[in-house]
């Protein structure tokens, strides 16, 4: 038999090699083994020969040794933490204190500055008792602790369970600083609020409104609990500001929201969880719906306004595994929004309700805009269309701005602006010249963040008025006029649209509102207008205004003349209650998740876990029902949020009906039962109004055409383990939605105006392109690419800056009638690469293509 070495055994006898060596690098790693072979216990009788020779050592030397081990532990710090990395610091910590042990101070005090200047690197104190002792003993020998270690203290008890209190008594113990450093706001308020309310030698400075006026009103911010202050809050807060100079207080305020959401001043280690990676610091979430809460007591102006709207997106920003990472600060920004004088703000809450979808902020924005339209005696959709304002515009579209003697010229482009500027002499230049930017520096500044802002609204509106098919919404023909037709942002996009006036369809055509005769209708103040939809009307009468746009080379902001109708099919009348028209897809849930929110819909990221989730729904109160999408989760570990989603039925239910929930993983559907509540029937589908079936359904088309992984030109090895690869041939290259058919009716009568269109043909459902070194067949629902002759596939990623976003090109790129087909865009941009193959210098496409 072969003996078997105790692995004690030779690292001791290492270790005792290297002590007679005396070499300190060789002596910490032969430590380490020995540390690790006895499990961290050194009162181990095996141990003590070897703890004795240590203890031995010249005093010199155990210094040097605890120095090495400090630099090991310190070599140990990562961006992520894990388990392995905590146990070989904690490790050598031990060791460090064990060889350290009746030493003079100096080198267990460089051991302790540097285990804490550690945690003060952890976004929550992975050895809390060691933190505990290290802190407490430093407030008791009177030392100050470190700012970032005083950071981590309070996120590690916010952290932890309420029932570990010593770490949260010492959270509280921790007073200064008021705010918690480490991020680029708070840092800057620390900054300010320490020059302010001291002169260069420490002293009151007066100009800083008073001893302690700045830090008063930053604690002040810290009291407040709530989205909605309390009156006697905002009384104290409006006295403080006085105290400091409202309009003072006002620029730093603003100064220090704008920074918010900037990268982290000092990186932190997350936990294992992932917590602390891009996340706000929870210790200053008080302060920071506090001073957002100010600004509405401050004199009012425009950069209020848009700080607190940037506010709102940056705290709904989404940390993986956590969701929005502060919506109670998001809620408190809805509501100083609400609070300002003038429009700015109402501008912001209008901007707000067509990018937010976080639910509890959505309730907070609707009554907000409930709320000031009753004051006012206004409907909700009223507030909304009276709350866009005109940014300068004086005709729909155009505006001039005047700099001294030079100018800018704004003309409105679709959802985007284009600034011609004019020197003092009224020569065009390319940019702002330099007597503006030299002379009227703020000026020029206000007027980008204007720009800025008027685009985000032209986007804003746009998304409005789309929502407008299912809304009900109706005007009377005087205040439509006003508020939207003659708007002067407003009416760019409602000039490019089709109305109902009084019954008869009409356009702004050549400088007026016409028919599809060309006739000028004049309707009364009170005829009626409504948003026109190709559902119900003619198919000829769709065709020619289709025509017509398209001869005048009208850019509609949203497919209105174009618009998919999705009527009911055979099979639907067979089913009855449900569509199976868009199931048996694979989704990427993440994705779907987003773009459902941005179209109304309601869904909830479906997590491997042994739970049910909602259907994922759009409530349609107008029409008293509720649509569902039923969908499954595919592709997670346990615990995982599910990568994929599987589709299934559409249905629809009365608003009121208790709603369906998903068991996670398995596709088991049912309703959620209260007592004494009956199970809900589906709404037959041919019950259902068509424009509702229509625009439900052309969501879910969309769902899959933007989610799919058949989308996907990187996914032709069927994605993991190849379990999808009959799904991504049949999708990538099989029959048409009804979006791709009308992208290919299209493209047929688009071809002739294009100049590669004597190069392509649409031919079922493909774009052939003939270029000169190969034929390609692209599909026209998934722009996946075929080549000749043996239909081998043509992998084609489009650039993230491409013209993947559906909107118009260059003044010189090819016309589309309608903004938002993103689809269509790459199809035609992959045209236009193909067509000219020859030109293609990308070695990954010309490897492909024979090309080297």
């Amino acid at each position: 038999m072969t003996a078997t070495t105790d692995p004690f055994d030779s690292a001791a006898a290492r270790l005792l090699d290297a002590l007679d060596t005396g070499h300190v690098d060789g002596i910490v790693t032969a430590l380490s083994e020995v540390d690790a072979a006895i499990g961290g216990d050194w009162s181990d009788e095996r141990v003590q020969p070897v703890r004795e020779r240590l203890l031995g050592l010249h005093r010199n030397t155990r210094a040097a040794l605890v120095a090495g081990l400090v630099n090991w532990s310190l070599m140990l710090w990562r961006p992520v933490e894990t388990e392995k990395i905590r146990q070989e610091r904690s490790a050598l910590t031990r060791l460090a204190a064990t060889v350290s042990r009746g030493l003079p101070p100096e080198p267990a005090r460089e051991l302790r500055e540097d285990r804490l200047h550690l945690m003060g690197r952890q976004w929550v104190i992975a050895e809390l008792h060691e933190a505990e002792v290290l802190v407490s003993e430093e407030l008791a020998a009177g030392r100050p602790v470190d700012a970032a270690v005083v950071a981590a203290v309070r996120r590690s008890a916010l952290h932890v369970r309420p029932h570990h209190s010593l770490v949260v008594d010492l959270a509280a113990a921790l007073t200064e600083p008021l705010l918690s450093p480490g991020e680029a706001w708070a840092d800057q308020v620390l900054a300010d609020v320490a020059e302010l309310d001291g002169g260069p030698d420490g002293e009151p400075d007066p100009a800083g409104g008073g001893d302690g006026a700045w830090t008063a009103l930053l604690k002040h911010a810290l009291e407040v609990k709530a989205a909605k202050p309390t009156a006697r809050w905002e009384r104290t807060g409006r006295t403080l500001l006085d105290a400091v100079g409202p309009e003072r207080a006002r620029e730093r305020i603003t100064a220090w929201l704008s920074l918010v959401g900037r990268p982290r001043t000092l990186e932190l280690v997350a936990d294992p969880n992932g917590a602390g990676a891009n996340q706000l610091d929870p210790h200053n979430l008080d302060a920071l719906r506090g001073i957002a809460l100010l600004l509405p007591l401050a004199p009012a102006h425009p950069d209020s306004a848009r700080v607190l709207g940037r506010l709102v997106e940056s705290t709904l920003r989404k940390v993986p595994g956590i969701g929005p990472q502060a919506p109670k600060v998001a809620n408190a920004a809805v509501h100083a929004l609400a609070r300002l004088d003038g429009e700015d703000g109402l501008a912001q809450l209008a901007v707000l309700t067509t990018r937010v979808t976080y639910k509890g902020t959505v309730k907070e924005l609707d009554k907000a805009l409930r709320d000031r339209a009753a004051a006012l005696g206004l409907s909700r959709a009223e507030i909304e269309e009276l709350a866009v304002p005109s940014y300068g515009l004086t005709d729909p579209g155009r505006g001039v701005e005047p700099f001294g003697d030079a100018r800018v010229e704004l003309l409105v482009e679709g959802t985007r602006l284009r600034q011609a500027w004019y020197n003092e002499s009224g020569r065009p230049v390319k940019s702002p010249p330099a007597s503006v930017r030299r002379e009227h520096a703020d000026a020029l500044k206000e007027f980008k963040s204007a720009v800025k802002d008027l685009e985000k609204m032209l986007t804003a509106q746009s998304e409005r008025l789309e929502r407008q098919f299912l809304a009900r919404r109706s005007w009377r023909y005087g205040p439509w006029r006003e508020r939207l037709l003659d708007h002067p942002l407003v009416g760019t996009l409602a000039r490019r649209l089709i109305w109902t006036v009084d019954g008869t369809a009409c356009a702004w055509l050549d400088g007026a509102l016409r028919t599809l005769t060309g006739d000028e209708p004049a309707p009364a103040a009170d005829a009626p207008v409504e948003l026109w939809h190709p559902v119900g009307h003619p198919t000829g009468e769709v065709l020619a205004w289709r025509s017509l746009l398209e001869r005048h080379q009208v850019v509609q902001p949203f497919k209105q003349a174009h618009r998919e109708v999705y009527l009911l099919t055979p099979a639907e009348e067979h089913t009855r209650v449900y569509s199976n028209r868009f199931a048996a897809h694979v989704l990427r849930q993440h994705r779907f998740h987003a773009l459902a929110g941005v179209r109304g819909w309601h869904s909830q990221l479906q997590l491997a876990v042994d739970n049910s989730f909602p259907a994922p729904k759009r409530l349609l109160p107008e029409w008293g029902l509720r649509a569902e999408f039923r969908v499954n989760g595919m592709d997670a570990d346990w615990g995982e949020t599910f990568e994929h989603l599987g589709t299934d039925q559409v249905r629809f239910y009365p608003i009121d009906a208790p709603e369906n929930l998903t068991q996670a993983g398995s596709g088991q559907l049912g309703p959620l039962m209260r007592p004494g509540v009956r199970t809900p029937e589906p709404v037959p589908l041919a019950e259902v109004p068509p424009l509702v079936l229509s625009e439900v359904l052309r969501d879910v088309d969309l769902f899959v055409g933007v989610c799919s992984v058949g989308n996907d030109p990187t996914w032709s090895d069927g994605g993991p383990e190849g379990r999808y690869r009959d799904y991504w041939q049949s999708y990538g290259f099989g029959e048409l939605s009804q979006s791709a058919r009308e992208r290919g009716e299209l493209l047929a009568r688009l071809l002739p105006r294009l100049a590669v269109g004597e190069r392509c043909t649409v031919e079922g459902r493909f774009l052939q392109v003939r270029g000169d070194l190969r034929t390609y067949r692209i599909h026209l629902g998934s722009g996946n690419v075929l080549m000749t002759p043996d239909d081998s596939y043509l992998c084609i990623v489009p650039a993230p800056d491409g013209p993947a976003d559906g909107k118009p090109g260059s003044a010189d790129g090819p016309y589309l009638p309608f903004e938002g087909d993103r689809m269509l865009a790459v199809i035609l941009s992959k045209a236009v690469l193909l067509a000219d193959d020859t030109a293609i210098t990308d070695p990954a496409i010309t490897g492909q293509l024979g090309q080297r």
